[in-house]
């Protein structure tokens, strides 16, 4: 188990995003970091690194990954770690995260966030193949609670049980997605503050907020479109009581609004913090 820390950042930034990238080069935009999509830099040229190394320059960055697959029952592929290593001495972020999930096997990306059942088996590989990223990136890794809609019938743990377990064996910590936890708790019928109380807050280091869609069937879908939902912002007051200190950032992906919406929305998050 890694013994290397992460220190607490208390605050509040948004995911940057191709069009609010001028605003945030040519103005101080008022936020505290700004998270990249990993994959998006992970280039060897060009525009994508001209911007991260501006941005650096004027904000805190942290790095936020889609293609890890840290559940691969094949392993993490190796050249993926070593170009985000090399990306990390590039953007010389606050953290690295991805997500507690797979997205592929044998060279094949799904580009989808894949559940993983939450057996003791999973666990050993999940345990395995995170010891191997952060021996290879050389830090900790900031793993993610991912929207799920379906569950597995050989369940042996909850997912917080099943997080706090990984945390425990490997010295990782938590980017605790408060959406994710609402969408998994709606599709999946658990107590969403049941789960809240039951990670190890100790180990949270940053926080996400988004919105997301109604199915057709009821079913909850992570989508990034919408604001952030008052039921949402209940969970996120909780999880703050909690969290003394944590990087709190809203997502947005599609429909994406002017930076003064998304501005507005985290003075939303700062005010539910005494």
């Amino acid at each position: 188990m890694r013994t290397d820390t992460i220190e607490t950042f208390d605050g509040y930034g948004l995911g940057l995003r191709t069009p609010h990238y001028q605003a945030f080069l040519d103005t101080d935009v008022p936020v505290d970091f700004l998270e990249i999509i990993s994959e998006n830099f992970m280039v060897d040229g060009g525009r994508p690194l001209y911007v991260l190394d501006a941005i650096r320059e004027k904000y805190p960055v942290v790095m936020h990954g889609v293609s890890m697959s840290i559940g691969r029952v094949d392993g993490v592929d190796h050249d993926y770690l070593q170009r985000l290593k090399k990306l990390a001495l590039r953007a010389r972020p606050l953290w690295v995260s991805d997500h507690l999930c797979w997205t592929g096997y044998g060279g094949f990306n799904s580009h989808d966030l894949l559940p993983l059942p939450y057996t003791e088996d999973v666990l050993n590989l999940v345990c395995e193949n995170v010891r191997l990223a952060q021996d290879v990136l050389e830090r900790p890794l900031l793993l993610e609670n991912p929207s799920s809609y379906v569950s597995f019938q050989h369940d042996e743990l909850t997912e917080w049980g099943f997080l706090s377990e990984v945390c425990r064996r490997t010295g990782c910590f938590l980017l605790l997605d408060v959406n994710n936890v609402y969408v998994s708790a709606n599709n999946h019928c658990f107590d969403a503050l049941e789960f809240l109380a039951g990670v190890p807050h100790e180990r949270v280091r940053q926080i996400h907020l988004a919105g997301h869609s109604v199915g057709g069937d009821g079913m909850l879908i992570d989508t990034h479109d919408e604001a952030v939902s008052d039921p949402v912002w209940s969970l996120y007051k909780t999880a703050r009581g909690y969290l003394a200190e944590v990087a709190t950032m809203i997502e947005r992906d599609d429909f994406i609004p002017p930076l003064h919406a998304l501005l507005a929305e985290l003075e939303l998050a700062r005010s539910y913090v005494p």
